[in-house]
């Protein structure tokens, strides 16, 4: 998918041309051991062998390759040479020699004879958006602040270094007088009026986007970036977030990936006193290279959570690499199991979920790989043996299919205790399949029902979830927009939404169940049939109000894609209002991985994302938004299973609370959330105003059991056990984290 379309346009018009679980025991350490270090090998020789064969987001590799190729061509090759060669440059970061040819280049054609405007324009657009990222460069990456890159600016975030901004200011406003409609070239100058604190004042009246548009609908304390002062700023690519607690010490802990094929997994422990570390060597992570996204879960029942890292998304036919299942032993350290557990493929996927389908007590695990017109990749269920490992049944099961699988995610919609699976397919209609449950033989099988429920569409989708947003007891479904045959063009789409017009993107659609089998398209009455070209998003409450609210990080790999993510809050199971820019979630780079927890144990739920973009130098820093707090009441519980999966995924939860003098229900399904990044498995719940709690009830799936406890106070930590009656108190220990101090990181 992400060509080069600028350099493939430039260069044709140049050239004219089921029982009781226990822990898995008796496991071969020698030959564990031996899998952690096959798996770091294997990812070094892949890393070679990709740059070797012209390894598409290796681009300083290109780089260096086209100026040699320059060297020697003939003459009448030498301008496209150079052109590649420029575009390459800007790709891998060093975007002054990229300005530097660019500039040539521009001039050159200006003053030749019989260059139509096309191509002035394509090559000045291109400047321009140099010049924008020479900007980010210098203020927001070399020197972060809080408020850096996030829309509306404030003065925290104004560019101190202007030479960037107001160059791409004097490109832009060029390219509008002669392309006065164009919404790209008005979106991003407005953008550059603002990173110079100049918007809206300066903005020529005709090209001025209002500020209005980018108003809250409902206005919420402010969430600070509080990333750079606890060391959590990784510097990378597009990638993968989790938030657990991989200790069990109480306190949630990071891990962050980066997709590059010598990026290192990032392993940040919680030390519970307002400090992390880093603890990626200790921990026997570093070697475990890339991995767009990463979903976690206590595959063998052991208590400790494991760690799945998915690998060759977009890369097409190169994208046949290895993902690794990491298991968390228990004593700070990980081993990767992957061969060992029998879960070793080659496919190009980004997408997967662990889910207890067959109902035995233990988690089983869907892949979803990355099928095209040249390259089937069937996506994978593998069904836990128990034991440690794991078998392939796809085909068996029903759910072989080949489509290009950018989600996938369990969830009982029909309530029958079976769980079901959505995929999102780009380009093609998505799939929702029925868990059939148990046949004569004892084997779960699926049948595609997407088409019977009305869930489809978009049919350029990427991320989605099931989440009940009406607390009726019905699942939900949410799926993001992501056009990709509009790719390069994401920015001029997104500005079309903001002003009201119509574009050529698809939209987000978000369907009610109906509790029937079907569902029901309610995207324009609540408020989320919006163009949002999602990658990374997740769900929680930020309020605490008992109704799931949604993040969204925006973008696509090209340059010119800059505009917010997103916030939208749960209007009390009605309706979504964004409240980006009120809360400063309104991050202009590309956001993926997104994890809610509470990481502060203060009763409210923080959010950790990744930032960065697929080209090699489209690198940002991570962000922590800090919860501000407010003034609802919370429960947090932690759920373990017996004879359901110990981590509890796929529990459901229904709390009772009396409000305002009236009863509502509550309900929250166990499980990591969204598609692309990965939220604790620990349950922390929003209750309202409610003083007190009148009834816990948990839906253990295996069993079919319920809990029920009664009259249980708020704001505490509990423990719940599958059949064990007492409601068991846990430390939830408050974290004062520092907002001001702390090393400003150079990456």
């Amino acid at each position: 998918m992400f060509r080069l379309y600028l350099i493939c346009f430039l260069c044709v018009l140049i050239s004219s041309c089921g029982s009781e679980n226990s822990n898995n025991a008796n496991d071969d350490t020698d030959a564990e051991t031996e899998g952690s270090e096959y798996m770091f090998k294997m990812l070094e020789e892949l890393a070679e062998k990709m740059k070797q064969n012209d390894y598409p987001y290796g681009n300083l590799d290109q780089a260096i390759k086209l100026t040699n190729l320059e060297k020697t061509a003939p003459e009448n090759q030498k301008v496209t040479l150079k052109l590649q060669k420029a575009m390459q440059l800007l790709l891998a970061g060093e975007t002054t020699p990229a300005l530097n040819e660019f500039i040539y280049l521009y001039k050159a054609f200006s003053n030749a004879q019989g260059v139509d405007d096309a191509t002035l324009t394509m090559l000045q657009s291109t400047l321009a958006i140099a010049y924008m990222r020479l900007g980010e460069q210098e203020n927001c990456i070399n020197n972060n602040t809080q408020e850096s890159c996030i829309l509306p600016f404030t003065e925290g975030g104004f560019h101190s270094d202007t030479v960037g901004s107001a160059s791409a200011i004097i490109e832009y406003t060029s390219l509008l007088n002669r392309h006065p409609e164009d919404l790209l070239y008005r979106w991003l100058l407005n953008v550059a009026y603002m990173t110079l604190g100049k918007y809206p004042q300066e903005v020529p009246s005709q090209w001025l986007i209002p500020e209005k548009v980018f108003e809250s609908e409902y206005e919420i304390e402010k969430f600070t970036d509080i990333a750079s002062i606890l060391g959590l700023d990784v510097n990378g690519l597009s990638g993968g977030s989790i938030m657990e607690d991989f200790d069990n010490d109480g306190y949630l802990d990071i891990m962050a990936s980066s997709w590059g094929l010598s990026d290192p997994l990032r392993y940040f422990k919680n030390n519970g006193d307002g400090t992390f570390t880093d603890r990626t060597i200790e921990s026997n992570l570093y070697g475990i290279f890339g991995g767009l996204n990463m979903i976690h879960a206590d595959y063998n029942n052991d208590g400790f959570q494991d760690v799945l890292v998915l690998r060759g998304a977009w890369l097409m036919e190169l994208g046949d690499h290895p993902n690794s299942l990491l298991r968390n032993n228990g004593d700070g350290t990980f081993t990767d199991v992957t061969k060992n557990a029998g879960v070793l493929s080659f496919h190009p996927t980004q997408t997967a979920d662990w889910g207890d389908f067959n109902n035995d007590g233990w988690l089983d695990l869907f892949i979803g790989n990355e099928t095209t017109a040249a390259d089937d990749h069937a996506s994978e269920l593998f069904v836990n043996n128990g034991d440690g490992t794991f078998t392939e049944i796809g085909a068996q099961a029903g759910v072989e299919t080949n489509s290009f699988v950018k989600s996938a995610v369990w969830g009982d919609y029909d309530n029958d205790g079976w769980l079901d699976l959505f995929l999102s397919c780009m380009g093609k209609k998505n799939k929702l399949y029925h868990n059939n449950g148990p046949d004569a033989n004892g084997n779960c099988t699926f049948t595609d029902v997407a088409e019977q429920a009305g869930v489809t569409n978009p049919i350029y989708s990427f991320p989605s979830w099931f989440f009940d947003y009406n607390n009726d007891v019905w699942l939900d479904i949410f799926v993001s927009d992501f056009s990709v045959e509009r790719y390069g063009k994401s920015a001029a789409d997104v500005a079309a939404d903001y002003l009201g017009l119509e574009s050529e993107s698809d939209r987000s659609k978000l369907y009610r169940n109906n509790g029937d089998g079907t569902f029901t398209d309610v995207s324009e009455e609540a408020g989320v049939s919006r163009v949002l070209y999602s990658m990374g998003s997740n769900f929680g409450d930020i309020d605490n109000d008992g109704y799931l609210d949604f993040y969204c990080g925006t973008g696509e790999p090209d340059f010119s894609a800059i505009y917010p993510n997103r916030m939208f809050r749960n209007a009390g199971g009605k309706f979504f209002q964004d409240v980006t820019s009120s809360g400063g979630f309104g991050h202009i780079q590309k956001g993926h991985g997104v994890a809610f927890g509470d990481l502060d144990n203060d009763g409210d739920q923080d959010i950790y994302a990744v930032m960065g973009g697929a080209y090699e130098g489209d690198v940002y820093q991570n962000v922590l938004f800090e919860n501000p707090g407010n003034e609802n009441n919370w429960i947090t519980l932690v759920l373990e299973g017996v004879r359901s999966n110990r981590a509890a995924i796929g529990a459901r939860i229904r709390i009772n609370v009396s409000e305002n003098g009236s009863s509502r229900d509550i309900y929250n399904t166990v499980g990591t959330g969204g598609s692309f990044g990965s939220s604790s498995v620990r349950q922390e719940i929003g209750l309202g105003k409610a003083l007190m709690i009148n009834e816990i009830e948990v839906f253990w799936p295996v069993t079919g059991k319920k809990q029920i406890f009664m009259d249980v106070e708020v704001g505490k930590c509990y423990k719940i056990k599958e059949g064990d009656n007492r409601l068991t108190p846990l430390p939830y220990n408050k974290i004062d984290f520092p907002h001001t101090g702390g090393a400003h990181q150079h990456h």
